[in-house]
């Protein structure tokens, strides 16, 4: 057993009080603080805020690529099923409605108003700017009807 009697420690030395005396400001300071970020609703309000979005955008990028891998093997599915004959053939469509597109554009462009034809390249930017989820939407419009025209044969 040990020579010291049990329940009674040593008292602090009077160096030890004077640290204790030092540190207890900064831990009241530190305690202070902490309470005040606990009781400020409004910055916790914000901080969940700032997390939902950024929990919310991390989804999306995440969904969005999902989705166009999907369209993307779903559009090669179609590819590959499609009879060379019809590819080919609506590659030659393809063609000659871009030809006659061009044409019609040239004749409209001449017989257009100035304003109008402003207006009608606004669209068109804005079109280009915005192209991945047009297209994003084409294909699932696509895929689509092919689905219900399947499902129509069954």
């Amino acid at each position: 057993m040990t020579d010291q009697p049990q329940g009674h420690e040593s008292a602090p030395t009077p160096e030890e009080l004077r640290k204790q005396v030092e540190h207890t400001p900064e831990e009241d300071g530190q305690t202070g603080e902490a309470l005040a970020a606990k009781t400020d609703v409004k910055a916790q309000a914000k901080e969940k805020v700032a997390e939902i979005k950024e929990q919310a955008a991390e989804k999306t990028t995440h969904v969005t690529g999902r989705l166009r891998e999907k369209a993307g093997q779903a559009s090669q599915r179609v590819k590959d099923k499609t009879p060379d004959p019809v590819l080919d053939k609506a590659a030659h469509t393809a063609a000659q409605v871009r030809d006659t597109a061009t044409r019609a554009g040239h004749l409209a462009a001449e017989n257009t108003p100035a304003p109008l034809r402003e207006k009608a390249v606004t669209a068109a930017t804005m079109a280009r700017a915005n192209r991945t989820p047009l297209i994003t939407a084409a294909a699932a419009l696509v895929i689509f009807l092919l689905m219900r025209r399947n499902r129509r044969h069954r």
